[in-house]
């Protein structure tokens, strides 16, 4: 879709000089539209929305006209069922689309987005004929797929059944053995193969998931997706359906669906409902067949405001002071998936101003940041961190990014970075935030250096929020009071609370995920114990004197206040 995307900038006549001829705005308004765009970046339509010049109907007729395309009133549509039938309810709600008319054998559907057209070679795959798009606002769009489409959904028993009547499957393939690659292109770009992978995926995103995993075993295919930390099984295909459906993926992520004895990363680009969600793939051979792993980044989901991943008061005024620091390196430490790149990102975003120049070096860069210079890592081609950090000295940054401190090399680099007055975040993989010191220290860091430039260190976990649509409040019990080291006399009159499960939460009981912080920021007294090459025991000791709270205590706040149950945090911070 990028392609597509790139290809349309180039050939169509630019908006600005459109809506000129409009006569919708004046060079003055574009002017100004085009300065906030280069300040703050995104799409010069909206900024014009956004500052009064335009309305969203003068927009899409000039987006239209831009792209060539039709402008339609849905209203005017007369949906009859045959009509509503060309198109099947998961695609409809996947994409944000609705069928229009048709024209002898070509389907005219309308979509919100002109650069959208990969949509549109979908379903040409999947309806076997002629697809033309025509422009139609996307909230009137998506009222008639609630209306038309809301109560409608095909299982994945309809799914499998239709691929399993529709697409010739090899005998080769049910028996889990090589297949001629004409007979794999052609099971991947089979519309039944492509409508179960839709659904597959809307399943996942809709339930908001974070992986979605496809894994063939012996005489068994599964399909699991990660929500809120915790996966999940859904209904499974049978096991000769894995080859068909990994080759689609490998086919939509471009990459070479020959190649069946390497491991292979790809990216797909999709719009879902309408909106961007970004799917990095990744395959793996296994006894049994590739296994794909496929990360779901959808920015609709995740939060980067610094006030809403769990920060308390104090804590958040502490972080808010660190990010206006001068130079210095804050380090947030953790396990992989405990939230650090989420609570990297919300800092940078709060810091994020047209007076501060901030460059990342991430692998991979998760989440496109308005207005913020990312670079991806890639140390196939010798493009490391520490290469990375070098020519971003170079750049006259304020404010840095490292994805990860994970070698000397890097370390020295984000130290001197940090001396010659630059701000540094990064990540350590330490299990609390007192063993960011040492971590250091073997890195080959001295420890004068170590004291001299590391201003705070935060650690952190995830634990699942209780889903509101079916919070109960009740008495814990002693067992309960032992595990978390409490006494009855230390409740206070305050309750527990735990998700009885519903609809809303898919009856897990949990919705969404918040973060518990451990925050150590550098004092002189504790300056002085890093230099005399004091342990993490000792500095952590300290920094309890010094009022500094700890996961578990973090975590009991979480509890008391209803947010969290008392088994997420005693499974996140049992070994601290």
């Amino acid at each position: 879709m990028a392609k597509d995307i790139n290809r349309y900038a180039r050939t169509k006549k630019l908006l600005g000089q459109i809506l000129k001829e409009m006569k919708a705005v004046h060079e003055g308004m574009i002017q100004e539209a085009l300065a906030i765009q280069r300040g703050e970046g995104g799409q010069i339509g909206q900024i014009l929305v956004k500052q009064g010049h335009l309305d969203e109907s003068t927009l899409q007729q000039a987006l239209a006209r831009q792209a060539g395309m039709e402008m339609t009133d849905l209203s005017t549509v007369n949906f009859d069922e045959d009509l509503l039938l060309s198109i099947d309810a998961n695609t409809a709600r996947m994409f944000n689309i609705v069928p229009v008319r048709r024209e002898g054998s070509k389907l005219v559907v309308a979509i919100s987005n002109p650069a959208n057209t990969a949509v549109l070679e979908d379903l040409r795959f999947m309806t076997g004929g002629e697809v033309e798009g025509v422009l139609a606002p996307e909230e009137q769009i998506s009222k008639l797929v609630e209306k038309h489409y809301g109560g409608a959904a095909d299982s994945m028993k309809e799914l499998v059944d239709e691929v399993s009547s529709g697409v010739d499957i090899p005998a080769a393939a049910r028996r889990g053995g090589q297949v001629d690659l004409a007979d794999q292109e052609a099971m991947a770009n089979s519309p039944p193969v492509i409508k179960l992978l839709q659904y597959i995926l809307f399943q996942a995103i809709r339930d908001r998931a974070s992986d979605i995993h496809l894994e063939p075993f012996d005489g068994d295919f599964k399909i699991r997706y990660r929500v809120d930390g915790a996966l999940y099984e859904l209904e499974a295909p049978p096991q000769h359906l894995s080859l068909p459906l990994i080759s689609r993926v490998k086919v939509m992520s471009g990459l070479d669906i020959a190649e069946t004895r390497l491991p292979q990363d790809g990216r797909i680009e999709i719009l879902i409902g309408g909106r961007p969600v970004d799917l990095r793939v990744s395959t793996l051979p296994t006894m049994f067949g590739e296994s794909c792993v496929i990360r779901v980044l959808d920015r609709s989901v995740v939060s980067l405001d610094l006030t809403q991943i769990g920060l308390r008061e104090q804590e958040l005024a502490t972080m808010k002071h660190l990010i206006k620091l001068p130079h210095g390196i804050v380090l947030v430490t953790g396990p992989t998936g405990s939230g650090k790149t989420t609570t990297l990102y919300s800092a940078l975003n709060f810091a994020n101003d047209v007076g501060i120049k901030i460059i990342t070096t991430e692998e991979p860069v998760e989440y496109e940041l308005e207005g913020i210079m990312q670079i991806n890592v890639n140390e196939d081609i010798g493009v490391t961190y520490a290469n990375c950090l070098r020519a971003i000295l170079r750049q006259d940054p304020d404010m840095i990014l490292v994805g990860e401190i994970r070698d000397n090399e890097t370390a020295t680099i984000a130290v001197e970075a940090a001396l010659t007055g630059h701000v540094v975040f990064s990540t350590l993989h330490t299990n609390n935030a007192a063993q960011a010191v040492p971590r250091m220290l073997d890195l080959g860091i001295e420890p004068f250096l170590v004291a001299a430039t590391v201003e705070a260190m935060l650690a952190q976990r995830l634990v699942r929020t209780i889903c509101n649509g079916c919070k109960v409040q009740y008495e814990p019990g002693a067992d309960v009071l032992l595990e978390l080291g409490l006494e009855a006399s230390d409740l206070a009159g305050k309750r527990f609370a735990y998700g009885q499960g519903c609809r809303q939460c898919n009856n897990t009981g949990y919705k969404g995920r918040t973060g518990i912080y451990e925050m150590i920021v550098m004092s002189e007294a504790l300056r002085s114990m890093v230099m005399d090459g004091a342990s993490s025991d000792a500095l952590r000791d300290q920094a309890r004197r010094e009022g500094m709270q700890t996961l578990r205590e973090s975590g009991l706040l979480a509890i008391f206040d209803g947010i969290t149950t008392v088994e997420e945090v005693i499974r996140e911070t049992t070994e601290l």
